[in-house]
């Protein structure tokens, strides 16, 4: 849109000229106020989510103009948020809309082993994607009674996951970890591991160093063949980082749709909710629970939704999302708001981590709410014994650690004793090491072989 529009301005001899020549940008309005990154206009009348240009200082030495998107409105009052750096804006500046324009962003085969932005700009130095096939973001809410039922069984490559909170296929997941206990690795491993046909990475308010790292020590040369990566790091506008999560998951609905099982990996909806928090506050909107307004525990459901399987026959989106526990803490609003929306959450402890126990997985903290669907009642019953005797060991650790406990005083708490090398060793696995689903019931069988 801008490239159109600086090719009039370097042809003809005034920029009224231009507008009054190019139809597509004869509506225009005026800058009228600018609040922290909320810019106030008047003279348009535009919906929500509409891109506009707004006129920059001509010797900034940047673009002309500034991209930005309508985000709410009072009265006559349009209030929009810049998509990029506001050096140079103009009091009265003059706001320009492209009539008809519509978000139509490129899906599809061609974008395997890219990595693009929220606005599918390519990040890889390579050029543009060249599919044919377009589509808006946004698609109508999927009747939950056309869904296929989560039957199958997914094979993500992790022990600890496969034999102990075993996941279906279409399954939402939650990752529920603080910083620094590896959530990154683990995330990862299940992307080069897993079963799936494609796999969508959403990299949300990451570091921009965390981006890189993820694409080429993390996700591999192996991964990224069958990846597309959206990347909106932490330093781009709230608006990018809304669209760059909305953006992954329009990706993975058109795969979902072709007939495909997509692994989604949403890096972190943490991340997500935080940028609806600026918008909203910044538009006005009064905060609710602990500085999140209304909105935000609106619009996670809204983006959640969309992934999980497809009408019969067709494919399916199996999710999984990163939640940030602020100070490891469990009861987070938005954690607490993804644990009510999520098919079943896997935690990372903090605790486990320092120890040099990887995966960090805290079995008593996490679940996979299908699990009984897919596994038979032998298997279900060796995962309930597991939990039991690694439970009763942890819960009275300190007792055994100083040789207090007195062996036989609870048959229980010594079968926990006994088994529990074993059960730990099952429990620990490295990052390059892949572990099939098949594998781990048979190491769990031999933990536990009646």
């Amino acid at each position: 849109m801008i490239s159109r529009l600086n090719g009039w301005l370097n042809q003809l001899d005034s920029k009224e000229q231009c507008l009054s020549e190019l139809p597509l940008y004869r509506q225009y309005g005026k800058l009228v106020r600018t609040t922290g990154l909320v810019m106030e206009a008047v003279g348009l009348k535009l919906p929500i989510g509409t891109l506009c240009l707004v006129e920059r200082a001509s010797d900034n030495g940047g673009p002309p103009y500034i991209e930005s998107e309508v985000v709410g409105f009072s009265d006559n009052r349009l209030f929009m948020m810049p998509l990029e750096n506001v050096t140079g804006m103009l009091p009265g500046a003059r706001v320009y809309v492209e009539e008809g324009a519509n978000k139509q962003l490129p899906l599809g085969p061609a974008l395997l082993g890219r990595v693009l932005d929220a606005r599918a700009r390519p990040l890889d130095t390579l050029p543009p994607p060249s599919s044919v096939l377009r589509g808006s973001l946004f698609t109508a809410p999927f009747n939950p009674l056309l869904r296929q039922p989560i039957k199958e069984v997914l094979d993500v490559g992790v022990r600890a996951i496969n034999g102990l909170l075993t996941i279906g296929r279409g399954q939402r997941m939650g990752l529920f970890a603080g910083s620094g206990v590896g959530k990154s690795v683990l995330l990862g491993m299940m992307a080069r591991y897993t079963n799936a046909d494609v796999i969508v990475v959403g990299l949300i308010g990451e570091r921009g160093r965390e981006v890189k790292d993820f694409i080429e020590n993390i996700l591999g040369e192996e991964g990224m063949r069958r990846s597309v990566v959206i990347a909106a790091p932490a330093d781009v506008s709230p608006v990018l980082r809304l669209q760059g999560a909305v953006y992954a998951t329009r990706i993975a609905e058109n795969f979902r749709d072709s007939g495909l099982n997509v692994l989604l990996i949403m890096d972190s909806l943490t991340r997500y909710a935080m940028a609806q928090r600026e918008i909203a506050l910044a538009i006005g909107e009064p905060p609710a629970t602990k500085g999140y307004p209304p909105s935000v525990f609106a619009r996670l459901p809204a983006l959640v939704e969309r992934a999980g399987n497809g009408i019969k026959g067709g494919g399916s989106i199996t999710a999984f999302y990163t939640v940030l526990s602020e100070g490891d803490d469990q009861q987070d609003p938005i954690a607490d708001a993804s644990r009510a929306i999520l098919d079943g959450h896997i935690v990372l402890s903090r605790r486990l981590a320092e120890t040099g126990h990887f995966p960090a997985i805290d079995l008593e903290a996490s679940i996979s709410r299908a699990m009984t669907e897919l596994i038979p009642p032998a298997h279900y019953k060796k995962v309930q014994r597991f939990r039991q005797l690694l439970s009763s060991f942890q819960r009275n650790s300190d007792l055994i650690s100083v040789g207090a406990y007195v062996a036989g005083s609870n048959p229980l708490l010594d079968d926990a004793i006994a088994l529990y090398p074993q059960m730990e060793s099952y429990l620990q696995q490295g990052m390059d090491e892949k572990s099939d689903y098949k594998h781990c019931y048979q190491k769990l069988e031999d933990i536990f072989p009646q």
